[in-house]
């Protein structure tokens, strides 16, 4: 990717860029739409990634050449409006937001290369927006956190693109650590790596259904999670205990009594599979992804029915310790904990279940954790 990426830049603009930044896409282990509830995630970054190759440009103006859609887009920082392409909406996002908070940015032209499936659930547009942070950082010369580059991220999603996301993909392409998922609190950003075993495999599971959360449920989901969040007069469900609720749901509406119970038991989720992770026990930690993935599909309704039978033919595969659906859900991928030692044979049993059940094609990612965003001066 990293000499691809470079030639492509040379051939849009006749010239070598200056600067290479990696940030890779994350998969979530366990804690959906638990980030916007500010409860606890646990994702981490993978070996798949945008590549964006830049220079800085002396106008003020942003050009921006897209591989994965053949496109070039381009704005002046001083007059940002909503135009398209949309994968530009996110690259103009982020200057927005940067711009808010006071960063004097310096324009520059790029190539984006990217072997992160878009549309999958694989957080292809968070990886960009880290991307693009990291982009305007290094060309205008200051320096910035990485939580405060995930808060960036999220702002121009939030605010620019219109999808009301937390802050969990932003912060796992940021932050991630090499042979580590993040054990991550939304509310304070506070974050623990913690490591993953060495004979288990992350394996990501695709099944060529992708989605739009811009034109999915997905702010609903978070509009409900908010009414709920109201009636108990606290800041996000996260407060919210399991007990409480269960003395109180037959006051909500009967979606919004849902929506909660899996928010709450999902934080739940994530704190025991943590612990069973400490504690090595792959097949506690296996149980709660099924828990997980049905709690998803029966309480959040964001599962589908491909992502359902791709999850079936996982846990009726070798060597696998659970699955279950991953990201936003509509579509995407699901993700699996696998034995190192069988997992090519879990593939090919996983591709021939998944076509038996449902025609399609599956892809299958075999990954591990890789450190998060940086950026690699060119000689």
């Amino acid at each position: 990717m990293k000499e691809s990426v470079i030639k492509q830049f040379e051939h849009t603009f006749g010239e070598k860029p200056s600067l290479l930044i990696r940030s890779p896409g994350r998969v979530n282990l366990i804690g959906e739409h638990t980030d916007y509830n500010d409860g606890f995630v646990f994702p981490l970054a993978i070996d798949y990634a945008i590549w964006l190759a830049l220079t800085p440009s002396t106008d003020g103006t942003v050009t921006v050449h897209a591989s994965s859609f053949n496109e070039t887009g381009s704005f002046h920082i001083d007059s940002i409006r909503h135009t398209g392409p949309d994968w530009l909406e996110y690259v103009k996002g982020v200057a927005v937001a940067m711009q808010g908070q006071e960063y004097s940015l310096t324009g520059w032209k790029g190539c984006i290369l990217s072997d992160l499936p878009i549309g999958s659930g694989l957080s292809s547009s968070a990886a960009l927006e880290i991307a693009v942070v990291m982009a305007f950082a290094e060309v205008s010369r200051f320096s910035i956190s990485p939580a405060r580059m995930a808060l960036l991220g999220q702002q121009a999603e939030n605010n620019w693109v219109g999808v009301k996301c937390g802050i969990m993909d932003q912060m796992a392409s940021a932050c991630g650590v090499a042979d580590h998922a993040l054990f991550i609190d939304c509310r304070s950003l506070d974050l623990e790596p913690v490591p993953l075993p060495r004979d288990t495999l992350i394996a990501i599971l695709d099944t060529g259904t992708p989605r739009s959360l811009a034109s999915s449920d997905y702010n609903t989901r978070r509009e409900q999670c908010e009414t709920a969040a109201r009636f108990f007069n606290v800041a996000a469900l996260r407060d919210v205990t399991l007990e409480i609720l269960q003395d109180n749901i037959k006051q909500l509406d009967d979606l919004v009594g849902k929506r909660a119970l899996h928010i709450i038991s999902e934080n739940d989720r994530v704190l025991s599979t943590v612990d069973q992770l400490k504690k090595g026990d792959m097949n506690a930690v296996g149980r709660l992804f099924y828990e997980s993935h049905e709690s998803l599909r029966d309480l959040y309704n964001v599962s589908s029915p491909e992502l359902d039978r791709m999850v079936e033919a996982a846990m009726n595969s070798s060597g696998c310790y659970g699955a279950r659906m991953t990201g936003a859900g509509f579509g995407g991928c699901a993700v699996a904990l696998v034995k190192s030692e069988v997992a090519d044979k879990f593939s090919e049993q996983v591709i021939r279940g998944y076509q038996l059940k449902t025609g399609r094609q599956a892809k299958i990612y075999l990954t591990s954790a890789v450190n998060g965003a940086e950026a690699i001066p060119i000689d």
